[in-house]
């Protein structure tokens, strides 16, 4: 019995889609900096100056804590031990999410693009090697002289 799982769990483990996966995982680990630096450092500053100067890191509010006082950053709040509810990393989390979900979106439907040309490619072949018998219209080999499904003789040329 555990002998069957290790084998049936080593065929999975080898197969190519596992380590395709695999690839993909690491390969989505390392561009996800990127995109949170794109993010970060590209698209919400701009954002931010349209919308006067606003640095989304820095936008939360106060829950509680010590004082009262208004902190000018949220590194400062955090510093000083104020709990809060930090709604400027969640919109920079957000459009982070979004730039990836729709990069993967891409990557799957241009993947799934080759693989419906290669399904067509295989279709031509399959059609080009067939034909139909004129007698009981089954599908047989074009080379066929005799149709294998009603016996009739098939016309050559």
């Amino acid at each position: 019995m555990i002998k069957e799982f290790l084998k049936e769990f080593k065929d999975f483990a080898v197969k190519g889609n596992v380590i395709d996966m695999a690839v993909g995982i690491i390969i989505g680990g390392a561009f996800s900096p990127i995109v949170n630096s794109l993010v970060s450092d590209i698209i919400m500053p701009p954002i931010g100056y349209l919308m006067g100067n606003v640095d989304f890191s820095n936008l939360y509010i106060a829950i509680a804590g010590k004082g009262a006082q208004h902190y000018s950053t949220l590194k400062e709040a955090q510093e000083a031990g104020v709990v809060t509810i930090n709604y400027g990393l969640f919109i920079n989390t957000l459009i982070s999410f979004i730039i990836v979900a729709f990069s993967v979106f891409l990557l799957v439907k241009f993947i799934n693009k080759l693989k419906f040309e290669n399904k067509e490619a295989e279709c031509e072949v399959v059609e080009e090697t067939t034909k139909e018998c004129p007698f009981c219209c089954s599908v047989i080999n074009k080379n066929a002289k005799k149709c294998p499904y009603c016996a009739s003789e098939l016309p050559q040329g």
